[in-house]
C-alpha cells in the first residue's frame, strides 16, 4: 500500500487519568487511526485524528447485518524507556483471517502495523509504566455502507484506538471461578468462532450475565454438538495441568487461535514441560480431580496474560483447584511474559518488538 498517513492536530489535550485507577477499557487516548475502503479506491485516506464520536447513515449494513471485526493488542513501556509490542504480526494475520470469512477486503498487514506504531508512538505519553498496566491497542473494522440487504458490504472503515489500562480481572493473580456453560453454546464447527467477530461475543451476554448472577467471573464453553468438550473461556483460552503434563483444547474452527495461547505453548515446549493439544471431555477434567490429578487451571489471553482458575461449577458441581491458589507453573509462565514484555529478560523468541525509546 503506497500512501501517506495524514495528520489532523487537537486542539485541547485531554488529562490524562492516575495509572492506579485505571482499570481495563475505561480511558481512551486523544488521537486515533482511521482508514476508509470502497470498491474503486480500495483501502484510502489513512490518517490520525482525534478521538472523537463517529457519524454512520441508520442504514449503515454492521448495523444490520453485523459485518465487524476487531483485535486486542498492547504496547508496554520497558523499565529502560522503550515503547514495545508483543507479537504484532500474528494480530495483523488474525485480523486477515476474520476479514476472510466475514468477507470483509484484506488490509495490506505491514502497512497497518506501521500506522499503528505511528499512533502509539503520537500518543506515547499515555503509555503507563506501572507494574500491570500497559496501552490496550483496539485495531477494528466494520461495513459502513447505506444499504438493507443480505450481502457484502462495499464500504468499510478501520479504526485504532488505544486505551491505557490496569489488570483486567482487577487483582491480576487471584484465582477466578468459572462457570460451565450447558445450556448455551458459543460457537459451531464452520461457523466464526476462530475469527474475532463482534456477534461472537454478544452471543456470549446472555450466559456471561447468568455466570455472574451466580458469583462466577468468566463462562467455560463446551462444544455445540455435543456438549461436552471443552473449548475456551469468554475471554481466555483455556489451560489444565493434569498429572504434570499441561493440556489444551485443540484448535477445531470453533476457538480462537490465541496469541497468548500459542506464546504459552512455545514457552512451555522451551522449557521441556510436557504440553499437548488435545480433545479434552468436561468429565476427563472433572475425574483428573477426583484422582487428585488436577494441579492447576490457568486462562491465557491478551487482556489478562494469564489468569488463574481456582474453582469450577459444571452442572451444580462445584470443585476447588489448587486450594484456590495460583499454582507454580502459572506463576512462572506469568512472570516469564511480563519480563519478556516489558524487557526485563532477554527475548529468545523475537516476540517483541520496539517502536521507540523515550524518556522515563
Amino acid at each position: 500500500m503506497n500512501q501517506t498517513i495524514a495528520f489532523i492536530q487537537r486542539e485541547i489535550l485531554k488529562e490524562k487519568p492516575e495509572q492506579a485507577s485505571l482499570g481495563f477499557g475505561k480511558y481512551f487516548t486523544d488521537y486515533m487511526f482511521v482508514m476508509d475502503y470502497d470498491v474503486e479506491k480500495g483501502w484510502h485516506d489513512a490518517r490520525i485524528t482525534p478521538y472523537e464520536p463517529i457519524t454512520l447513515d441508520p442504514s449503515a449494513m454492521v448495523f444490520h447485518y453485523g459485518q465487524a471485526i476487531f483485535e486486542g493488542m498492547k504496547a508496554y513501556k520497558a523499565a529502560d524507556g522503550t515503547i514495545q509490542m508483543f507479537r504484532p504480526e500474528k494480530n495483523m494475520k488474525r485480523l486477515n483471517d476474520s476479514c476472510d470469512r466475514l468477507c470483509i477486503p484484506q488490509i495490506d498487514e505491514e502497512f497497518l502495523l506501521t500506522a499503528i506504531k505511528q499512533l502509539v508512538l503520537t500518543e506515547k505519553d499515555w503509555v503507563p509504566n506501572e507494574e500491570g498496566t500497559s496501552l490496550y491497542i483496539r485495531p477494528f473494522i466494520f461495513s459502513t455502507e447505506p444499504y438493507l440487504g443480505v450481502r457484502p458490504s462495499h464500504q468499510y472503515k478501520l479504526l485504532v484506538i488505544l486505551s491505557p489500562s490496569g489488570a483486567y480481572y482487577g487483582d491480576q493473580l487471584s484465582p477466578v471461578k468459572i462457570y460451565v456453560e450447558e445450556q448455551y453454546v458459543r460457537a459451531v464447527i464452520g461457523g466464526v468462532g476462530h475469527v474475532k467477530t463482534a456477534g461472537n461475543y454478544a452471543a456470549s451476554l446472555k450466559a456471561q450475565e447468568k455466570a455472574e448472577s451466580n458469583g462466577y467471573a468468566q463462562i467455560l464453553w463446551l462444544d455445540a454438538k455435543e456438549n461436552k468438550y471443552v473449548e475456551e473461556v469468554g475471554s481466555m483460552n483455556i489451560f489444565f495441568k493434569i498429572n504434570g503434563e499441561v493440556l489444551t483444547p485443540k484448535l477445531n474452527g470453533s476457538i480462537l487461535p490465541g496469541v497468548t495461547r500459542d506464546s504459552v505453548i512455545e514457552l512451555l515446549k522451551y522449557w521441556n514441560v510436557p504440553v499437548r493439544e488435545a480433545r479434552i471431555s468436561i468429565e476427563e477434567v472433572y475425574s483428573a480431580h477426583e484422582r487428585g490429578e488436577l494441579e492447576e487451571v490457568f486462562g491465557a489471553g491478551t487482556a489478562a496474560v494469564i489468569s488463574p482458575v481456582g474453582g469450577l461449577n459444571w452442572n451444580g458441581r462445584a470443585i476447588t483447584i489448587n486450594d484456590n491458589q495460583i499454582g507454580k507453573l502459572s506463576q512462572r509462565i506469568y512472570d516469564e511474559m511480563i519480563a519478556i514484555q516489558l524487557g526485563k529478560k532477554a527475548d529468545p523468541f523475537n516476540w517483541t518488538v520496539k517502536i521507540a525509546q523515550v524518556e522515563v
